[in-house]
C-alpha cells in the first residue's frame, strides 16, 4: 500500500481557561501580602484604579460588608446570597470560562467594591510572569515554619499529632523558641496533656538542632543531647549556665564537682552551641500572620464567621473619569483600545476581589459547620474532612476548595489555623452511619487501655470487639498501628509490666 499525504479533519473538544479565568485562579490562591502587592501594582498601571481610602471601623457587619453565621446543626452563608455564590463559582471554579472582563459591575459614578479579605505571612509575587525582576525565579530562601513542617509531615502520620504540632510550630518564633506552656497548648486545644508533650518531644528532635525549646537551658540541652554530650558533668553546668555569665569560674567547679581544665572545656563547647537555632531558616524574619477569617460566639449558640477586613486591599473603579476621556474626540484607535482594555481590566479586578472574597467566606462557613464540635470540645472531636465533602455541601469544585483552604488562616477561640489543618482522616461506621475520625478512635483506644486493670488487659482483638460493638468498623492491624502511634506496649508487655508492679 503506498503511502500519500491527506488532509484529516478531527472533532474535539477541551477547557480553555480564558486569561481572565487563569488570572482569577491565580488570584484566589495568593496570599494577602501578594494580593495586596498584585494590587498596589495594578494601582501604578491602571488609571482607572484608585485605592479606598474610606476609614475602616469596627467589626465588618457594622459596615454593612459580608459576615455568615455557622449554626449548628445547620449552617446559613449569611449575607452571602444565591447570586453571590453562584457569581463566585462561575468566576472561580475551573469548571466555568465566562468572565466577563468588560461588566462595569457598577452604575454609580464609582464602582464601588470593597472585598473583605485577610493577611497572612508570605513573600510577593507578581502574577505577570513576563514581567518579572532580576532573581524572582530564583529559589525562595525556606522558613523556619516551612522547614519543620515538611519534617512534621515524614515523621508522623498521626492526624492529632499533625494538628497540635502544626499549632506548636506555629508558636515557634523566629529564634527558634516555644513561647507557650504545654499545659496552655493542651487547654486551647481541647488535647490531653501528654499528647501535647509526646509531638512537643517530637518536635524538638527535629533540624535544627535545638528548636522548640521553651529557654535557654533547654535548647542547649537539646543541642548537647544531639551530640551525645550531656554527661552529668555538662548536666549540671547547663542547670547553673547563669554562672557563666558572671563569670564565676569556681562556682561552676562546684556544682559541676570537676576541675578548672574540664569546666574550661565545658565553657569552649558551650560557646561553640547555637543560642537561636531559628535564625539559620529565613533570615531570623518572619512576618506576623493576620487571619483571613474571624470565628467568634454567637448568641444563638452558634458560631459566627466572618472575614477580616483590616488589611484587604480595597480599591475603587473611577467610571467618571472613564466616561471623561473616553468622550474626548480625536482619540486614535489605539488610544481607544487602551481606554477600553484597562477599564475593562479595572472592572474585572474589582470584581474578582469581591468574588475571592465570598469564596473565602463560603468555604470557611462550611469548614466551621463542619468541625463545631472541635471548636466546643477540643482536638479529639474533629470530624473527618476532604475536600470533597466541603465542595459537595457548598457546590463548587475540588480544586478551588484546595485553593482557598492553602495559606489561609482562621482565628477561632482554640487559636490560629490554617484552614488545611481541618482536613482530617476518618474510619467507616460499622452501621453504615457517618464515619468517625481517627483522633477519636486513637482517643478511644487510649481511654480503654488506661482503664485496664492487672485482670482486664485488653487485646488488640478485643479492642476491635469493643470498638465494633460501639459502630466503628476497624481492622486488627489498625487498631496496633494506632496504639504504637500513641507508645504504648502490646497487651503482654502491659500484662507484664503490671504483675511486676504489683509484686
Amino acid at each position: 500500500m503506498a503511502l500519500a499525504p491527506r488532509l484529516e479533519f478531527r472533532q474535539s473538544q477541551q477547557l480553555v481557561m480564558t486569561p481572565q479565568l487563569q488570572q482569577a485562579i491565580k488570584l484566589l490562591q495568593l496570599s494577602n501580602l501578594e494580593l495586596s502587592e498584585y494590587v498596589a501594582e495594578q494601582l501604578e498601571q491602571n488609571p482607572f484604579l484608585e485605592r479606598d481610602e474610606t476609614p475602616v471601623d469596627g467589626p465588618a457587619e457594622r459596615r454593612g460588608e459580608k459576615s455568615a453565621d455557622a449554626e449548628t446543626p445547620a449552617a446559613t452563608s449569611g449575607d452571602v446570597d444565591q447570586a453571590d455564590a453562584k457569581e463566585a463559582r462561575e468566576s472561580l471554579d475551573v469548571e466555568y470560562d465566562d468572565i466577563d472582563p468588560n461588566s462595569s459591575g457598577s452604575d454609580a459614578a464609582y464602582g464601588d467594591y470593597r472585598p473583605n479579605d485577610w493577611a497572612s505571612a508570605s513573600s510577593g509575587r507578581s502574577l505577570d510572569s513576563d514581567d518579572q525582576e532580576f532573581g524572582a525565579t530564583l529559589k525562595k530562601e525556606i522558613s523556619l515554619a516551612d522547614h519543620l513542617t515538611e519534617q512534621l509531615q515524614v515523621a508522623t502520620r498521626d492526624p492529632m499529632q499533625l494538628f497540635i504540632g502544626a499549632y506548636i510550630i506555629d508558636m515557634i518564633d523566629e529564634a527558634g523558641y516555644l513561647r507557650e506552656d504545654l499545659p496552655a497548648i493542651a487547654e486551647r486545644l481541647g488535647a490531653e496533656l501528654a499528647d501535647v508533650e509526646n509531638t512537643h518531644a517530637m518536635i524538638t528532635a527535629f533540624d535544627p538542632s535545638g528548636v522548640g525549646a521553651r529557654d535557654l537551658k533547654e535548647c542547649l540541652k537539646l543541642q548537647l543531647i544531639d551530640a551525645n554530650r550531656f554527661d552529668p558533668s555538662m548536666q549540671a553546668f547547663v542547670e547553673n549556665i547563669e554562672l557563666l555569665a558572671k563569670g564565676d569560674l569556681k562556682g561552676l567547679m562546684k556544682a559541676t564537682n570537676a576541675d578548672e581544665e574540664d569546666v574550661r572545656d565545658m565553657i569552649a563547647e558551650v560557646r561553640g552551641l547555637t543560642p537561636k537555632p531559628g535564625y539559620a531558616y529565613g533570615g531570623g524574619v518572619v512576618q506576623a500572620i493576620a487571619p483571613d477569617v474571624f470565628v467568634t460566639k454567637s448568641q444563638d449558640g452558634g458560631w459566627k464567621v466572618e472575614l477580616n477586613s483590616e488589611t484587604l486591599p480595597r480599591i475603587l473603579v473611577n467610571q467618571r473619569y472613564y466616561a471623561e476621556i473616553s468622550s474626548v474626540n480625536g482619540a486614535d484607535d489605539k488610544d481607544k483600545t487602551y481606554i477600553a482594555e484597562q477599564f475593562a481590566n479595572a472592572n474585572w479586578l474589582a470584581k474578582s476581589l469581591h468574588q475571592r472574597a465570598q469564596t473565602i467566606l463560603k468555604v470557611a462557613s462550611e469548614i466551621v459547620r463542619q468541625q463545631d464540635a472541635f471548636l466546643a470540645y477540643g482536638v479529639k472531636h474533629l470530624r473527618p474532612l476532604n475536600l470533597k465533602i466541603v465542595a459537595d455541601a457548598i457546590e463548587m469544585h475540588e480544586s478551588t476548595i484546595s485553593r482557598v483552604t492553602s495559606n489561609k488562616y482562621i482565628a477561632t477561640p482554640r487559636g490560629l489555623f490554617e484552614l488545611k489543618y481541618f482536613f482530617t482522616a476518618s474510619i467507616a461506621s460499622s452501621s453504615g452511619g457517618e464515619a468517625h475520625s481517627a483522633e477519636a478512635v486513637r482517643h478511644r483506644i487510649r481511654e480503654m487501655i488506661e482503664a485496664e486493670t492487672k485482670d482486664t488487659v485488653l487485646s488488640d482483638d478485643k479492642i476491635v470487639e469493643i470498638l465494633r460493638s460501639e459502630g466503628v468498623d476497624i481492622a486488627r492491624r489498625t487498631v496496633a498501628k494506632y496504639r504504637e502511634t500513641l507508645n504504648i506496649p502490646s497487651s503482654v508487655q502491659r500484662r507484664r509490666a503490671m504483675l511486676q508492679t504489683a509484686i
